[in-house]
């Protein structure tokens, strides 16, 4: 690791020696640390974070949308709008227009902009004369509105993360009518770990945090050697809690006879009904079949509030299990037998749960030449985040978004 580390700084180095930038407009580089707790900095003191948050503004933690999955909160983050009026609901959602599901692990559909609502920053900043780049984040990869950003990779897990590193070394090189001004980073570190082993495991959590944090340290110290207006946002996409495998649900049971789609697991699992009129007894009956967990009906609005836009892809009734608990198949429950014996642990770590929960919170840490230092603020919405960005770079901010710029406002300087 430390001879990577000292390659990519030599790299950086070479590009950047006798070589003085011009001044340019503000750059934003927004992170995702995906599946990184509103705790971890406090309990684990990585040394480079630590310095980082301290150098800005850092929220106590940051409040997901819901569900709080990875592919809804991220695009959420995109275009300061909740699910349910963007359109990517859930990791895995039905529609019924296309009868077509919407799976994170299709390329075919990731990579489709028909099903992204909103307007991206990255869309923004292109629509607006600005450049933008991406090394991997939830909706570049597709022509949204027919805009992708002016660099971008499709997604592959296995790229080394100083690899993307150095792409935006790279990309802060280019001539100021080609530099990208805004720029999304996304690392799945902590959402790996914290999956294969609970966000409880301090020896497992720790080791791969202070790798993560060593090559984050890359990052930070690398762009104090461009003489550019930078803005670093880290964000993270929701937290993560314990679930012990004897706490896993067999969905197939309280499905089994049901005359609907059932669509998804996990927290959250969508149930599209082939008869409206069965809404009461199917969720009756799935409740007596199992405990621990809750039938609910769309169109009490519990949890989407907002059924205008995307009422048909929610479904009719949400099965939703307690806090700690997680609904899964017999295959899933047999991948899980199989983690267990490799990964020698019966604790595994989750999400999707409400945002009401504290262990879904995340985080949001922003610093640059614009941003107050040493300043703490309570948790908030992540729907906030857009506007804030568009204030940075000058853009304009889209009337039809929940996020609300005075959220923000007070972290800038005036």
């Amino acid at each position: 690791m430390k001879r990577i580390f000292h390659l990519l700084i030599a790299f950086l180095f070479s590009f950047t020696l006798g070589f003085s930038q011009e001044k340019t407009d503000n750059i934003v580089i927004l992170i995702s640390l995906d599946g990184f707790r509103y705790d971890y900095v406090e309990r684990f003191q990585p040394e480079n974070l630590s310095r980082f948050v301290q150098s800005g503004t850092a929220a106590k933690g940051l409040i997901p949308s819901f569900p709080s999955k990875t592919f809804p909160n991220h695009y959420t983050i995109a275009t300061g709008m909740k699910p349910e009026h963007h359109g990517v609901v859930d990791n895995t959602f039905y529609n019924p227009e296309k009868d077509q599901i919407y799976s994170i692990g299709n390329r075919e559909v990731v990579t489709d902009g028909s099903w992204y609502g909103g307007t991206p920053l990255w869309v923004l900043a292109e629509q607006n004369g600005m450049k933008a780049a991406s090394y991997f984040f939830v909706g570049s990869e597709a022509a949204i509105q027919g805009v992708r950003p002016s660099y971008y990779y499709d997604y592959d897990g296995k790229v080394p993360n100083l690899t993307r590193v150095a792409k935006v070394f790279e990309w802060l090189q280019l001539p100021a009518d080609e530099r990208p001004q805004m720029i999304t980073l996304y690392f799945s570190d902590m959402d790996d770990v914290g999956h294969g082993y609970g966000p409880s495991n301090d020896e497992q959590l720790k080791r791969r945090l202070d790798r993560l944090d060593r090559e984050l340290g890359a990052l930070f110290e690398g762009l104090k050697s461009f003489d550019l207006p930078i803005h670093v946002i880290l964000v993270s996409d929701h937290g993560m809690v314990d679930v012990p495998r004897a706490q896993l649900i067999n969905l197939e049971p309280l499905v089994e006879g049901l005359d609907a789609r059932v669509v998804n697991s996990g927290a959250l699992v969508h149930l599209h009904l082939e008869d409206q009129n069965d809404k009461a007894a199917y969720k009756q009956l799935i409740e007596s079949r199992g405990k621990h967990i809750h039938v609910i009906d769309i169109e009490d609005r519990e949890y989407y509030e907002d059924l205008s836009l995307h009422r048909n892809l929610m479904g009719d009734l949400l099965i939703i299990p307690d806090l700690g608990y997680y609904l899964t198949d017999n295959r899933g429950l047999f991948r899980y037998q199989n983690r267990a014996a490799s990964m020698k642990t019966e604790v595994f770590g989750e999400h999707g749960f409400s945002p009401d929960y504290q262990e879904m919170q995340g985080i949001f840490y922003a610093s640059g030449p614009n941003i107050e230092t040493q300043k703490v603020i309570e948790p908030f919405s992540n729907v906030h985040i857009y506007p804030l960005i568009c204030e940075l770079l000058g853009l304009p901010i889209p009337e039809n978004i929940d996020g609300k710029l005075e959220v923000l406002k007070p972290i800038l300087k005036d």
